[in-house]
């Protein structure tokens, strides 16, 4: 039996970045894991995605080379040789991760691991073997979540045509039709990823609207530009009579009460995800669950057993790498009795990386509406911004919502170029509570998308100055 400070069952964003942070505070650490190193994020999700989503910019930007001076000449898109630079960019990450953990000498495990008592981990490595190892002061559950299909609607992953994310990733050519089953982040990304390897896409919600956790304008924005771009949009929808073979899928989809037959090549399920809660334990030492099926825990990352934490996807949403990774800092902090800044959930940004990019932080406006806050509007187009005019990516906005009488940003909606980038002045501003007025005080470069952000703050004290 090794012995440790903390041990981490899970090596995705929340595990690994929880793991050095306990290491850089001087506690000895140990990392379970039962596939490679960077979870889900780095393989098989956040990473290796937005390789394709580049690959997929870059494919949208030839098309228009020529409206820039830019004679390309005839064109081709391989879609196999994206995914494999995709599933490189992803084992270089990995790699990175092995590197922190010898840089900081952090015990990384490789196996499948269980609750085993108090203070205890076993783990049943590759080779078959069965090994205890103790976590004197902590162990954290950091062990994420999965794709799940959609068998109540007769969509089981079958690997085939049947697709999780997973899956889509490793695809060694884009087929010619896709049907996408989950209009939120995932699903838009892939959207937009096949959609520009020349597949027909069709994006399917049963929802009122794309993205629907998003601000309804962005939503709205977003379909038009995905019709645009021969992306058939249907929100709102329900399907039926499923009919999976060995080479298509059919159904039956009804929106506003009218139907239409759909046969594609490959239908992806985008639909939600499940947390990784299965024969790890958690009954028999005292985890409780909460009501949607996620480990409960307090602000302190504590679970209802003593000495065991949660982390990440599975002590519940946002299921989100960043969040996941801020709750590692946390509780690794906490552990080290220091005084940690617990995290703030009601500030943590959205990022969609589809495009036009959606991003967002904080309420939208119907969540404004319906706590009855008084508040005011602000937006600003990317079509009358001058530094989006020079790169032709015109399609988009910002949106504020600020408090009436003070000023403070309830919610921030942008829509756009690089707006899963430019969010982060908006981040910055709420967590320390800044005023509208108190962003537009700070100078913003000429000609920048940022500058949006200023002009919608403005707009917001009917100050606005280019429009």
């Amino acid at each position: 039996m090794a012995s440790f400070d903390v041990i981490f069952i899970g090596a995705g964003p929340a595990g690994y970045v929880g793991a050095i942070r306990a290491a850089q505070l001087g506690m000895t650490v140990a990392v379970v894991e039962r596939e490679g190193l960077g979870g889900t994020c780095v393989l098989w999700g956040c990473i290796p995605a937005k390789a394709l989503l580049e690959s997929a910019s870059l494919a949208e930007k030839v098309k228009k080379a020529s409206t820039f001076g830019v004679n390309v000449g005839e064109t081709s898109f391989d879609y196999n040789v994206a995914m494999k630079r995709s599933r490189a960019v992803s084992e270089q990450n990995s790699k990175g991760v092995a590197f922190l953990f010898k840089k900081h000498k952090i015990t990384s495990i490789k196996g499948t691991a269980k609750l085993a008592g108090k203070n205890s981990v076993s783990v049943k490595t590759e080779d078959g073997k069965e090994e205890k190892h103790e976590a004197k002061k902590a162990i954290v559950i950091s062990t994420g979540s999965r794709v799940k299909g959609l068998p109540q609607a007769g969509l089981e992953l079958n690997k085939t045509t049947v697709l999780s994310s997973d899956e889509v990733l490793v695809l060694e050519k884009a087929p010619k039709t896709m049907a996408i089953v989950g209009a939120g982040a995932v699903g838009c990304e892939f959207a937009d990823v096949f959609s520009a390897f020349g597949t027909q896409v069709t994006l399917i919600d049963v929802a009122p609207t794309i993205l629907p956790l998003e601000d309804a304008d962005c939503s709205a924005e977003l379909a038009k530009a995905f019709k645009k771009r021969k992306i058939d949009v249907l929100a709102g929808a329900k399907i039926s009579n499923v009919k999976v073979g060995k080479n298509s899928v059919s159904m039956s989809i009804e929106v506003g009460g009218k139907k239409q037959d759909l046969e594609v090549e490959k239908v992806l399920v985008a639909a939600g995800r499940a947390p990784n809660i299965d024969d790890i334990g958690l009954k028999e030492q005292g985890v409780q669950l909460t009501d949607r099926g996620f480990i409960k825990i307090n602000e302190r990352m504590e679970t209802t057993a003593k000495g065991i934490y949660a982390i990440g996807d599975v002590a519940g949403p946002p299921m989100l790498a960043h969040k996941g990774s801020r709750e590692g800092v946390v509780f690794a902090e906490l552990l080290a009795g220091k005084k940690a800044h617990l995290v703030n959930y009601g500030n943590i940004p959205n990022a969609t990386y589809c495009h036009p990019e959606v991003a967002s932080i904080g309420l939208t406006e119907a969540q404004c509406k319906e706590k009855k806050l008084d508040y005011k509007v602000g937006r600003f187009p990317f079509s009358a911004n001058g530094r989006a005019r020079t790169s032709g990516e015109t399609d988009g906005f910002v949106k504020i919502i600020r408090d009436t009488k003070y000023g403070e940003i309830l919610g921030a909606h942008i829509i756009g170029a690089h707006a899963t980038e430019i969010l982060h002045e908006l981040a910055v501003a709420r967590e320390n509570e800044f005023t509208v007025e108190e962003v537009d005080l700070a100078i913003h470069a000429h000609p920048t998308l940022s500058e949006a952000i200023a002009e919608a703050c403005l707009d917001s004290m009917d100050m606005v100055i280019h429009i």
